[in-house]
């Protein structure tokens, strides 16, 4: 993860989340403020499922 270090902090659970819809890349080409968005929307997130189900509303194709 060395190359994903610029901007606000990523929280553990949206990095493992991230990896593992391998989204990373889409996440830190978006804007800072949408990035920050998400951020402070994972504060709300109760578990790993929930989680998962977040960052696929965000990074499946519509």
């Amino acid at each position: 993860m060395g190359k994903y270090t610029s901007g606000a902090e990523l929280p553990v659970g949206l990095g493992l989340a991230l990896e593992e819809y391998k989204a990373m890349d889409y996440f830190f080409s978006l804007p800072t403020q949408a990035q920050q968005q998400i951020i402070d929307h994972t504060q709300s997130v109760q578990s790993k499922e929930e989680m998962l189900a977040y960052v696929q509303s965000f990074v499946a194709p519509k």
